[in-house]
């Protein structure tokens, strides 16, 4: 929690984990700060570098098989994140950061590597021959009153959500977790993990929104948001196309 005179926004890792212009999460929320007065320190960590503890927000991209298991090794070693998790920071992890801050998940060696634990979550291989592609629609949680997610995904991975983490979405367009219960991406007090590119933000700046809301603790004011409207529009049409 700060006083909202200076938002510390963490970008973790963009040497390893930033597929599909995953840090463009970072540029949205830095704008949409900006743009209510919010003064901004953006900090990138690259992957020799510890993580602050001090941060606000933290962001997680994607990233391939094996920058994944490096990345995950080096968080391991540096508890930085995890104290900041542990004190109320926000956190937001796509696709391999959302395996990663789970429990396990398989690596390239098709070893299964321990995850942080900050999020209740196991993920593992999908079936031979799957893989998760493509347009994503999904419903909110309503406890975190968000309109319709769209997203991109691609992912061979599997994630199955334990007991203290919920669901972020429920798909009606794409394959999500890849488990088959339409569920997509898990969340628990101010963490959220999902498998959605786009990047998600620029597509959705509602989560943009909600995670400004999590880390200042106080209402935001509406933004005059025509760009992101029309490209949201555009997403939403083109994906419920894939249906029709």
């Amino acid at each position: 929690m700060i006083g909202m005179s200076k938002l510390r926004l963490v970008w973790i890792y963009p040497d390893l984990l930033s597929t599909y212009g995953d840090q463009g999460n970072a540029l949205i929320v830095e704008r949409r700060a900006r743009m209510r007065g919010i003064e901004v320190e953006r900090v990138d960590v690259r992957s020799d570098q510890p993580v602050p503890t001090s941060g606000d927000i933290y962001l997680i991209g994607g990233g391939e098989d094996r920058p994944q298991r490096l990345a995950a090794e080096r968080l391991r070693r540096d508890p930085g994140l995890g104290q900041a998790v542990a004190r109320g920071a926000t956190l937001l992890a796509v696709c391999a950061g959302y395996q990663i801050i789970g429990h396990e998940f398989v690596d390239d060696l098709d070893r299964v590597e321990p995850g942080l634990g900050l999020l209740d979550v196991k993920s593992g291989r999908g079936p031979v021959g799957r893989r998760c592609v493509g347009e994503v629609l999904a419903d909110v949680d309503p406890q975190l009153g968000l309109p319709v997610l769209s997203g991109f995904e691609n992912h061979q991975g599997v994630t199955y959500i334990g007991a203290h983490a919920q669901p972020l979405a429920r798909t009606t367009v794409g394959f999500g977790n890849g488990t088959d219960d339409g569920t997509e991406g898990a969340w628990a007090g101010r963490v959220i993990g999902t498998y959605m590119h786009g990047p998600v933000m620029s597509r959705n700046p509602g989560l943009a929104d909600l995670l400004l809301t999590w880390a200042t603790g106080v209402p935001l004011t509406p933004l005059e948001d025509r760009w992101h409207e029309q490209l949201r529009t555009e997403r939403l049409r083109a994906a419920r196309s894939t249906t029709a």
